[in-house]
């Protein structure tokens, strides 16, 4: 999963992408909402969180209500220091799906970000599964009819990733787009690397494959 942060300051930004990165999603961080409005028109991300007062063309509030008028839904979690009833109030009347007031505890960001990527999917458990293979978005735990696998950091954030999208063909660029950082050195082979890695995993030792090539266009996660 993609998330953008949209942060002017720079200890608190840094400090929201170690903590992303550290439960395997993929951050980019903006200091300002102009570039911020860039990066949202040209890469797909599944979360935006979004300061309220970030410099730039506007504030984290009309950047949101410009976006929904844009028919953009991407998922918005904005932060704040302004905490009233009616702050919160107008965060959610300019579009934004929650509020976090300032300063907060990482594990209640984490969690919140956890609940938006489920809405889109309308996914209610933590628990992503495609036949007999099971991951756990909260303990990180991997298993296969049973059996733990053991996943790097990167190769959990693709298997998870597909499991989100079961059935679906995924084309390389959509899934380095989900699944690798705007600023990493991807080469063209990397995601045919990343899948072997996977295949080797949760699908050479068991009889039946999940991970399935589609000629011409990429890969896909399904029981067949």
């Amino acid at each position: 999963m993609r998330i953008l942060i949209i942060e002017d300051e720079h200890k608190i930004a840094r400090a929201l992408k170690k903590a992303l990165e550290q439960e395997h999603y993929a951050v980019d961080v903006s200091f300002d909402s102009t570039e911020g409005r860039s990066l949202i028109d040209t890469e797909p991300y599944d979360v935006l969180i979004v300061d309220r007062l970030i410099p730039g063309e506007t504030d984290g509030l009309e950047l949101v209500k410009r976006l929904r008028e844009d028919k953009i839904h991407t998922p918005v979690l904005i932060l704040s220091a302004l905490g009233s009833v009616s702050d919160r109030a107008e965060g959610l009347d300019a579009g934004a799906d929650d509020y976090l007031v300032k300063p907060f505890a990482l594990e209640e960001l984490l969690a919140r970000v956890r609940a938006l990527l489920r809405r889109p999917t309308e996914q209610q458990s933590h628990i992503l599964s495609v036949g007999d293979l099971t991951l756990d978005t909260v303990t990180f735990a991997v298993q296969r009819a049973g059996k733990p696998i053991q996943l790097t950091s990167k190769e959990f954030a693709l298997l998870e990733y597909m499991l989100r999208n079961p059935g679906r063909p995924l084309s390389k660029e959509v899934i380095i787009s989900h699944v690798w950082d705007y600023d990493a050195d991807i080469l063209p082979n990397t995601v045919e690397v990343y899948i072997k890695y996977l295949r080797n995993k949760i699908d050479a030792p068991f009889k039946t494959p999940l991970i399935h090539t589609v000629r011409g266009f990429g890969y896909k996660l399904e029981a067949i």
